[in-house]
């Protein structure tokens, strides 16, 4: 699937340029960059959340799945927060022990710890297919172990069900280990673009050299 261009302005200031922009299905794009170089309003307004200066959506006719940053738990269990999101007891049960969070399943979300917050956030927005699912910071609050594991799950859901992934990440380690493709974003613009080995590893832009350098690739 294709985007359509975009700007976005917020007080005065533009914040978001970006061209149109190729979301292949069955594939995860990472979308990369400095903080604060646009990465998380690019997913609101991808998700429908955040409005372009024109008003228009960037993509139409299509279902979309997205998890902020933040994971939101409800006053309720673990189980039952996750099948807000679709009510096959079975797919919770397969989703929670995948994610280590099965012995939980009847404990009040809003004792969770931050790690079992977003494991849990996760399985909620796995419950149902999507034809574009965003997945902003999905791992930030997870240890390394559950890192790997929520990262092979997020790689077999695009896989399997055959839709676009894109993934939000600061960790450069994070989209060379799971990213078909690449986005580079910076102070607001798309810089640089492609299969995620080519760009991370030979990136043809000097801003992206720069910032790959400084996180110690």
């Amino acid at each position: 699937m294709k985007t359509n261009a975009f700007s976005k302005t917020y007080n005065g200031r533009t914040v978001l340029t970006l061209p149109a922009l190729e979301l292949p299905t069955g594939q995860i794009t990472a979308v990369i960059g400095p903080n604060g170089s646009g990465k998380s309003t690019f997913a609101k307004i991808l998700a429908g959340i955040e409005r372009t200066d024109d008003k228009k959506p960037i993509l139409s006719g299509i279902s979309v799945g997205y998890l902020p940053q933040k994971s939101f738990p409800f006053r309720m269990s673990t189980e039952k927060n996750i099948l807000q999101n679709g009510k096959n007891l079975s797919r919770a049960t397969k989703l929670m022990k995948m994610l280590g969070i099965d012995h939980l399943a009847k404990q009040s979300a809003k004792k969770l710890s931050g790690g079992e917050s977003a494991r849990m956030a996760l399985c909620r927005i796995l419950m149902r297919p999507y034809d574009l699912l965003i997945l902003d910071e999905p791992t930030t609050a997870m240890d390394m172990e559950s890192t790997l594991v929520a990262e092979k799950l997020i790689r077999q859901t695009s896989r399997e069900q055959g839709c676009a992934l894109v993934l939000i990440t600061h960790s450069i380690s994070q989209a060379r280990r799971i990213a078909d493709r690449v986005i580079v974003l910076h102070q607001g613009q798309f810089i640089e673009q492609g299969q995620s080995v080519q760009v991370l590893s030979k990136p043809k832009q000097e801003k992206t050299k720069h910032f790959l350098e400084f996180y110690g690739l």
